[in-house]
């Protein structure tokens, strides 16, 4: 498959589990209050951090707002330069949001002329106003896939604390993260929430989630996550990379 069709493929994904994005995907904050995505802290300059994440073919991006609206990539553009160009937009104003402030992650389908192997600078523009900028460094061409996805998991790091996993399956039971811990430098174990009795749909999109490795003395070369829990994918726990 051409990478044209190849991004398609992925783009039309992603608006798939748009609705996942917007509201499900989980990061590790606690809720702390309610109010709309209008009352958002976002103008200005904001702050945020990318991680590679399905071999090259998906970008994590990190911004800070409301834990439980979760921006969505609308847009994605390789400029004359060669730096990416990414829209993120929060949701129509009314939109219920928590008010906390809270790191969270969005998706990104890598598009048409992004060579995972070089290293890129991205601008992120907030559709309700707020820019800000971040960069990646190149993939060790070993780390890269080609192609459509193969729905796995996969992990990548988006700052030195922090990273960032891609899980597949229903849009509305995004993964929630119970408990990270660490058995020794290089190998992270990441515990996912019982769904329970809880109805999710059954279509296959992707979700993101983000997990804080702070204090636990995590190596950021040659990681592995263990992910266990959750829905059943995991019953039997699985190992992946952490790239970047």
């Amino acid at each position: 498959m051409t990478t044209a069709r190849r991004t398609s493929s992925l783009l039309a994904l992603l608006g798939a589990g748009a609705l996942l994005l917007a509201g499900c995907a989980s990061g590790a904050a606690t809720p702390a209050s309610s109010g709309s995505a209008s009352e958002t802290p976002i103008g200005g300059e904001i702050r945020t951090e990318a991680g590679w994440l399905d071999g090259g073919r998906f970008i994590g991006i990190v911004t800070d707002g409301s834990s439980t609206c979760i921006p969505t990539a609308t847009d994605a553009t390789v400029q004359a330069d060669g730096t990416l160009a990414v829209t993120l937009d929060n949701g129509p104003a009314d939109k219920a949001c928590t008010a906390d402030m809270a790191p969270r992650v969005s998706l990104v389908a890598v598009p048409e002329g992004v060579d995972p192997t070089k290293d890129l600078d991205i601008v992120i523009t907030m559709a309700q106003g707020g820019r800000g900028d971040t960069d990646l460094d190149g993939l060790d061409p070993s780390q890269v896939k080609t192609g459509e996805t193969d729905y796995l998991p996969s992990a990548g790091w988006v700052d030195d604390d922090q990273i960032a996993i891609l899980t597949w399956g229903s849009s509305s039971c995004a993964p929630v993260v119970s408990a990270v811990t660490a058995d020794g430098p290089k190998n992270v174990a990441v515990t996912f929430a019982d769904l329970g009795d809880k109805p999710c749909t059954m279509d296959m999109a992707p979700r993101a989630t983000l997990v804080s490795v702070v204090g636990l003395g995590v190596d950021d070369d040659g990681t592995t996550v263990t992910l266990s829990g959750g829905d059943a994918q995991f019953a039997t726990p699985v190992a992946v990379a952490v790239i970047g």
